[in-house]
């Protein structure tokens, strides 16, 4: 197994001092493939070491696995550099939502790293802008005709990591900054597990998503997850508390909100509290959830000019969230029916599956929920980023449900092949694994047995 991890490690740091995904997309998709050809085989391997000895493997082979994050600045994203530059211009005072990158207001703030000039230009991931000079001008971030999309705890951890850098530290801060949230999710898991299966902490902390992700590209998404999988954790003994973590890490990236049903799983079970009973527990899980986003942002409303929505509305049309004949979304739900239905079907499963969970979840077992919840929703959604889906990763951790992994995997496929198409067979074999897994879970005599047993309710009923 050691044997295992150290050749992940080597394939990581290989990967991802590779370069970026614009000089060579089919070369990087074969170092991803086969990072986690021996993450699956590590993680397969631990399972037969003593709980002590697993524990330690999972923190130190976390460790190795993390830092090879920070070997090599973002190769595959350029969100960070938004990041960096939201931190700056509220640092001066500045709301980042009132204006783009490109904006002439913000010239002052503007440094040859985040925009260089002449030269600096050459390359794809950068974008050009219009200088007041006339000069040849561009820069690193993303879109930077619009404003900024993300929540305001992510502006917050945008201006900590500003405040907190040595000057000219460039993309570094925010990479050491997602190396220790993956860490810290690593521990949390670990603590969680440990009385049971402490090995399943290195589904987290050794798979290739994390260090590409969560550090080398330091998606604020860690952030997110952190804070999820401690709601999840908290929710069962304290709704209060993880209502409040629930709203922490849904004012970081809305994602996390997707586990809200899973938080209030089995609320509505046969032989349950009564409704009034109900609604109180559901209050004090999704009250405080909401008051700590309302406050979150009331301090970013007070001081902006403009929506502090930003581009959201706008990213979903340029996504095909709203069009489902655009580019691969609702992917595997068009693959059975006409594109014009992908929409609705989406929707109608996502009710219908939060709807199972609230009835049949399991309220000592809060994260399974929130795993069906989450994993569905991108089944049905079929994202192309593959930073999303580090949530999934952290609860199929959590919850030791290894088919649901397939759903990273896929979205990484997705992200690096393009608009090839092996993105949608990608998430078509990943549901394919979450259905297998699922059925393989079942016993044997119980599918035996529930025909017989319907058969006999059926009998049973009054005609």
């Amino acid at each position: 197994m050691a044997v295992l991890l150290l050749a992940l490690v080597c394939v990581l740091a290989l990967t991802i001092g590779a370069g970026s995904r614009y000089a060579d997309r089919a070369g990087l998709l074969w170092r991803y493939a086969l990072a986690w050809a021996l993450f699956a085989a590590a993680a397969w391997a631990l399972r037969k070491v003593p709980g002590r000895q697993a524990a330690f493997l999972v923190i130190a082979g976390g460790i190795a696995v993390t830092a090879t994050g920070l070997l090599a600045p973002p190769a595959t994203s350029t969100d960070s550099y938004r990041y960096a530059w939201d931190g700056r211009v509220q640092a001066a005072g500045i709301s980042p939502y009132d204006h783009a990158p490109a904006d002439p207001a913000l010239a002052p703030l503007r440094d040859r790293w985040l925009f260089p000039e002449g030269a600096g230009c050459e390359g794809p991931d950068r974008y050009p802008i219009r200088s007041r000079d006339g000069a040849r001008s561009c820069t690193r971030i993303n879109r930077p005709a619009v404003r900024t999309i993300y929540p305001p705890l992510a502006e917050a951890y945008f201006l900590a990591v500003h405040r907190l850098s040595p000057e000219g530290s460039r993309h570094k801060p925010l990479q050491i900054g997602g190396a220790l949230l993956a860490l810290g999710t690593s521990l949390v898991l670990l603590i969680a597990l440990r009385p049971t299966a402490p090995a399943q902490a290195a589904w987290w902390a050794w798979c290739p998503a994390v260090p590409i992700e969560a550090v080398n590209n330091a998606h604020v998404d860690a952030l997110g997850v952190l804070l999820a999988v401690i709601a999840l954790i908290t929710v069962s003994r304290h709704r209060v508390r993880g209502g409040l973590l629930l709203g922490a890490a849904t004012a970081v990236k809305l994602l996390p909100a997707a586990v809200a049903p899973g938080m209030l799983s089995g609320l509505l079970a046969r032989g349950g509290p009564s409704g009034w009973q109900r609604a109180v527990a559901a209050s004090k899980v999704v009250g405080p959830a909401l008051l700590v986003v309302a406050l979150a942002y009331l301090p970013y409303v007070l001081a902006s000019r403009e929506s502090v929505l930003g581009y959201f509305f706008g990213y979903l049309n340029e996504e095909g969230y709203s069009d489902a004949g655009a580019d691969h979304r609702y992917a595997v739900l068009r693959l059975l029916l006409p594109d014009s239905w992908a929409l609705p079907a989406a929707l109608a499963v996502l009710a219908a599956t939060a709807l199972f969970v609230l009835r049949r979840g399991d309220a000592h077992r809060p994260w399974r929920g929130a795993l069906v919840m989450t994993g569905t929703a991108f089944l049905v959604f079929t994202p192309g980023y593959s930073w999303y889906a580090l949530l999934v990763v952290a609860l199929a951790a959590l919850d030791g449900r290894w088919e649901w992994l397939g759903i990273p995997l896929a979205g990484a496929v997705a992200y690096l092949s393009a608009r090839s198409g092996l993105g949608t067979a990608a998430y078509g074999v990943a549901a394919l694994a979450v259905i297998t897994g699922s059925v393989a879970r079942v016993p044997f005599s119980a599918r035996r047995a529930a025909p017989r047993t319907a058969a006999r309710r059926r009998r049973r009923a009054p005609k």
